[in-house]
């Protein structure tokens, strides 16, 4: 028949009446925000793997660890731990919990063990003295100066915090990256891209053409135009992938976490065996700077309260696991790097199933033969001489430039990370600092500062996505000024593209 009546394919002669044409690009739509979703559930499958593999070998090592110290603990120590296992059990539960995504400053969670530990210890060393919470604060005070611990606080503090938080902002990183994936590939298609997908998949059936495929060019021009938005991601994306690496290469190196979080138990109880044996000398010192406490009426000879030990413990570490670990994230990463330019053209050959760049009896939008117009470049701005898809190059998709604006936050936690900084904790009356990737994040957005360093910056912004069984979330609140300086900037990408 005629067709006239078509409104979206050529109105030469079609076996499609205007019900049958509308029902094709209805159809077209639904299947290619499918093959969008299938596209991006593969990558998130990818990422979730990576994030759920890591947490399994960090958790495992960090319950072993604990569970050595409760295993061997008791015989070696007697009441010195008996008595002082809740101090024990709530430093593991407060490294879980920083390690989760919980707003905990880790300095001072351990400097907090090791005080109520040197507490709970001198009181059970000295069991004659009837020592009062008053004492017990001037004892601290100058205790610490003496080392009680010898240097396994300092150490282990250097080297716990820099693995914690190399380890929590590596497994964040994965569960980010999968959800900025998801978000994106659920954003459904503009009226000129229904059209637009509609004359490349179904229009050449109306033709009475159903077996010629889509010249190759002509649907790269098609998807380009319709994902020009999700194409800008790509630079960002990179980021993240290149700083996922790179934190990678911290947690199996100079950061081991295998070597670091696989001894905590050792490093406990050498700290107690130094106490023990300084015992005399400290308690000299305490007395010296504090007075004499008054001799306890309950003093007790309890040969168990002095019992020493020397830990013999061994490392639950597994540092063969960790290496495979982070040797498959880092292949699966770069894999992944240029997932955003090279979809257009997996979904033509894959999905779409294009027809060769060179053949000339192709579907090219029009009729069967060979398609002559260039292919576009990618992203948004490229798109403004589009042959196939109107594109507004001046309205940016907001959800795509929020997720943009997310990965700049996580790529900027990762690089903190990288150099041992913890961007949870920073002083906000900072000046704003670079990000990695050359853009800047007003403090209020990115967060409190913890060192002076201008290299540091908080990302509050985003909530880290939940994972079933594993409760991983963000920090727990949100500040006004956050959310408000958030959508600010997001304006503000709005507005250059409006101005260009």
């Amino acid at each position: 028949i005629l067709g006239e009546h078509l409104r979206i394919c050529p109105q030469g002669y079609t076996c499609c009446t205007s019900e049958m044409e509308e029902n094709f690009a209805n159809k077209s739509r639904s299947e290619f925000e499918a093959m969008m979703k299938e596209a991006g559930r593969s990558v998130q499958t990818t990422l979730t793997a990576q994030y759920r593999s890591f947490d399994s070998y960090f958790q495992d090592l960090l319950n072993k660890s604990e569970k050595a110290l409760y295993d061997a603990f008791p015989s070696i120590y007697g009441e010195l731990y008996t008595q002082n296992m809740k101090v024990f059990k709530d430093l593991y539960s407060e490294l879980r919990r920083y390690y989760r995504g919980s707003n905990i400053n880790l300095e001072e969670a351990l400097n907090e063990f090791w005080t109520r530990l040197l507490e709970r210890l001198f009181k059970l060393l000295n069991p004659q003295y009837h020592i009062t919470d008053e004492y017990l604060d001037c004892m601290v005070k100058h205790a610490e100066q003496h080392k009680p611990f010898g240097e396994v606080p300092r150490d282990l503090k250097v080297k716990a915090t820099r693995a914690f938080i190399a380890a929590r902002s590596y497994a964040q990183g994965f569960l980010v990256g999968s959800d900025v994936v998801k978000k994106v590939s659920q954003v459904s298609l503009s009226h000129e891209c229904t059209r637009a997908i509609m004359k490349l998949m179904y229009c050449p059936h109306c033709r009475g053409m159903s077996s010629v495929k889509p010249c190759n060019n002509y649907c790269l021009n098609v998807v380009k135009g319709c994902l020009a938005n999700q194409a800008d991601l790509n630079t960002e994306w990179k980021y993240l992938m290149d700083s996922l690496v790179g934190v990678a290469d911290r947690i199996d190196g100079p950061y081991n976490v295998d070597t670091v979080i696989g001894t905590i138990h050792m490093r406990i109880a050498e700290a107690i065996s130094n106490l023990q044996e300084n015992k005399d000398s400290l308690t000299a010192k305490v007395f010296q700077g504090c007075g004499n406490p008054k001799i306890s009426t309950k003093g007790s000879s309890s040969e168990d309260k002095k019992r020493r030990g020397k830990a013999t413990l061994e490392p639950k570490s597994s540092a063969q696991a960790l290496e495979m670990l982070v040797l498959d994230a880092k292949g699966n990463l770069t894999a992944l790097k240029t997932y955003w330019i090279t979809l257009p053209g997996s979904l033509c050959s894959k999905k779409v199933m294009a027809s060769s760049a060179a053949d000339d009896k192709c579907w090219n939008g029009m009729t069967r033969g060979s398609y002559l117009p260039e292919v576009m470049g990618d992203g948004l701005a490229n798109q403004i001489n589009n042959p196939e898809v109107e594109v507004d190059i001046t309205k940016p998709d907001m959800t795509i430039r929020q997720q943009i604006m997310q990965l700049k936050i996580m790529t900027n936690r990762l690089g903190n990370a990288n150099i041992g900084n913890d961007v949870d904790f920073q002083d906000a009356s900072d000046d704003m600092s670079g990000s990695g990737s050359g853009d800047s994040c007003p403090d209020d957005v990115c967060g409190k500062r913890l060192s002076k360093s201008p290299s540091t910056r908080q990302p509050e912004t985003h909530a880290i996505p939940k994972q079933s069984g594993h409760g991983i979330n963000g920090a727990s609140s949100r500040s006004l000024p956050s959310a408000f300086l958030l959508l600010l900037s997001v304006a503000f990408i709005a507005a250059q593209h409006l101005w260009r």
